[in-house]
């Protein structure tokens, strides 16, 4: 078994205060607020691991990158996911490993059993030497045992913990509570150096409440229009300063729409670099409805925000359907559905569309109650599909008001007419 040792009761912290925090992040690139940077400064003092939940996208993830590069700390990386296991998260045994050293052990393992009387003796041999087998040599880390276990100290960053399954939030427990992870095959380790833990969580589902309560907790939103300038400020985008204040303010109002997905820190600086790409100085709804698939990713909502920016960078701009996606183009209620009267009780099919803007003082047509009405008058159709033609239904008409009745029928004339024709094919 491996022994057990015990970590270092004096913390030791990079930092002297939040100030430090700032400084130290800033100067890797990283714009943290007072409360960011106050929660920082507690993980390295108090040695607690630190639940960050938010949106995507508003450097959650990219907070534990910086955090390792402002401390010189190692980075490791638990990615979650839908299924995942221990054996994926804590450690696993090298099968591979075991079974080559078993072929080449194939005439040493002889011996030992050559001279047993029966199995079960040969058996017990064997059972004496698993620990061989189940050692260290043949144990396969993964991110949280190498956490655990190294000799320098490192950063652990578990992003995206509420995408894996509870099961795994039982097995961080030790790991988070204790910085400690029991193998029953080898024995519980240690951290000598207690590492830093961050945990991200994009809040698709609630964290078990034991989870939390051993972490220090922050939410983490999209920060203020004059943080996020500051943040595109320090990426050096190369957008000039007036176009990259009114783009987050863009940005922002963008979020403010009903979309999948709103745009993300990371994705405002990617369409200020963009725009540097392509020289704009000046921002006008024509270039970023152009580019805005740089921070919106889904169709639909690529509608809404095509729709929503003429307002956002003019608020006294007309919406221009140019795009081919507007409301004139017969998808409306207000008259786009009009359609020719029909003729002859036949529909002619939806009329073109009208091409111009819609004025709602203009006629819009024919009442469609009254076209409904028209359409349910007697003797509608006539002349169609097998019926007689007007002129037979008002001779039918006079006929019955001066009292003359139809001619019967005799039965010859109908035995001749349905009785004998029906059934007999026509000469060709």
């Amino acid at each position: 078994m491996t022994s057990t040792s015990e970590p270092d009761t004096a913390p030791s912290s990079p930092f002297e205060s939040v100030d430090d925090v700032v400084e130290a992040l800033s100067a890797q690139g990283y714009i943290a607020d007072r409360r960011l940077a106050t929660t920082v400064f507690l993980l390295t003092r108090l040695e607690k691991p630190l639940l960050l939940e938010g949106p995507a996208g508003v450097g959650k993830t990219e907070l534990a990158k910086m955090l390792a590069a402002a401390t010189g700390r190692r980075f490791l990386r638990l990615q979650c996911y839908e299924g995942q296991d221990e054996t994926k998260a804590l450690y696993e045994w090298d099968y591979g490993k075991q079974l080559l050293y078993t072929q080449i052990l194939r005439e040493k393992i002889g011996q030992v059993v050559e001279d047993a009387p029966d199995i079960p003796t040969a058996v017990e041999r064997i059972g004496a030497q698993d620990s061989v087998f189940f050692s260290e040599r043949f144990l396969a880390a993964r991110p949280l045992l190498q956490a655990i276990r190294s000799e320098e100290p490192v950063v652990l960053l578990i992003d995206e913990v509420d995408r894996a399954d509870e099961a795994l939030e039982a097995v961080l427990l030790e790991t988070l509570g204790e910085f400690q992870i029991s193998v029953p095959e080898v024995g519980t380790f240690v951290a000598d150096n207690k590492p830093y833990v961050i945990l991200t969580s994009n809040n698709t589902r609630d964290l078990a409440a034991a989870l939390k309560r051993r972490c220090l907790h922050l939410f983490l939103d999209y920060p203020t229009a004059e943080r996020e300038l500051e943040i595109v400020r320090s990426k050096d985008t190369g957008l000039p300063e007036a176009a990259a204040r009114e783009l987050v303010e863009v940005v922002r109002g963008l979020r403010e729409l009903e979309l999948r997905k709103a745009p993300s820190i990371s994705e405002t600086i990617d369409w200020a670099r963009t725009l540097a790409v392509l020289g704009i100085d000046d921002l006008n709804s024509q270039i970023l409805a152009d580019t805005v698939s740089v921070v919106v990713k889904y169709d639909k909502d690529v509608t809404k925000a095509l729709n929503a920016l003429p307002g956002l960078v003019d608020p006294n701009a007309t919406i221009d359907d140019a795009h081919g996606h507007g409301h004139g183009h017969g998808h409306g209620h207000d008259g786009d559905h009009a359609h020719d009267a029909p003729t002859n009780g036949r529909s002619s099919g939806p009329a073109p569309a009208t091409p111009g803007p819609v004025d709602d003082d203009e006629d819009d047509g024919p009442d469609g109650r009254a076209v409904r009405a028209a359409k349910d008058r007697e003797g509608r159709h006539a002349g169609t599909y097998g019926a007689p033609g007007r002129d037979a239904q008002e001779a039918a008409r006079r006929a019955e008001e001066l009292g003359v009745k139809p001619r019967p029928v005799s039965p010859s004339q109908g035995s001749r007419s349905f009785g004998g024709g029906l059934g007999k094919r026509r000469a060709l």
